[in-house]
Order: C-alpha cells, then sequence, then structure tokens
C-alpha cells in the first residue's frame, strides 16, 4: 500500500529534522509536510479501493471455499451411503449363498439317503432272487442225487 510508504516518508522527516533546543519540537518545513499530506489525501482513496477489493476477494475465496468443503462432505456421505449399500448386497449375498449351500446340503442328503434306500432294494430283491435260484439249484441237485 503507496499510503504506508507515505507515511515512513513523513516519519522519516520528522526524525530528520532539527529540533528546537530544550524543548522536544522541531522545525519542519511547512511546504513538505503539506506536500506529503496532498499526496496522502490523493493515494488514500486508491489504497481504501484495493483494501476494499482484497477483502471482498478474500471473502469470495472463503465462500468459494465453503462451497467446495460442502461439495467434499457430500460427496464423502454419497460415498459412505453407498459402501454401505455395497456392505448391505453383500451381506444379503451371504445369506443367500448359505441358504443356498444348506438347501443343497439337505438336498444331497436326501438324494444320498434315497439312492441308499433304492440300492438296499435292489440288493434285497437281487438276493431274494439269488437265494430262490439257489433254492432250485439246490432242489435240482436233490433230485439228482
Amino acid at each position: 500500500m503507496e499510503i504506508l510508504t507515505i507515511l515512513e516518508t513523513l516519519e522519516e522527516l520528522v526524525e530528520k529534522s532539527p529540533s528546537v533546543p530544550f524543548s522536544g519540537k522541531c522545525l519542519l518545513d511547512r511546504e513538505e509536510i503539506l506536500e506529503i499530506i496532498k499526496e496522502m489525501r490523493l493515494k488514500l482513496p486508491d489504497d481504501i479501493k484495493q483494501a476494499k477489493w482484497v477483502k471482498e476477494e478474500r471473502q469470495r475465496i472463503l465462500l468459494e471455499a465453503q462451497r467446495e468443503a460442502n461439495n467434499i462432505m457430500k460427496d464423502a456421505e454419497n460415498k459412505i451411503a453407498s459402501l454401505v449399500d455395497e456392505h448391505e448386497i453383500t451381506k444379503k449375498a451371504y445369506e443367500q449363498s448359505n441358504e443356498i449351500i444348506a438347501a443343497a446340503q439337505k438336498n444331497a442328503r436326501e438324494v444320498r439317503l434315497g439312492a441308499r434306500e433304492y440300492a438296499d432294494g435292489v440288493l434285497n430283491k437281487v438276493e431274494d432272487i439269488l437265494s430262490e435260484a439257489a433254492e432250485v439249484i439246490r432242489t435240482n441237485r436233490e433230485e439228482l442225487k
């Protein structure tokens, strides 16, 4: 800001000016001081405008950052919701797969039991046929003797 430079010049002028002995006062060039004041008056509105612009720009940046932060938060919330949904879907898929496996195991047990019963029945019938055949063979052998 140019106004600060002008104030430094004014301060330097006061510090370098000759002092009046025993009074703590100094002698200043009136024309030079008035010229600095005039320059301050001319520069002050520009510096105020620049400060106002900086303030407005800062506010705009803060609002934009807040909007971006809100968008990031919404995206994060959506992602979390998506992951939760995905977790629920995965959980349900595991439940369904467990149910399918249990049903398949039950069905396999039933098929095994049915196959055993069928095989036992077939073997029982074969045994009966063989027993009858053995009986016929014994009877025929007896008749041959």
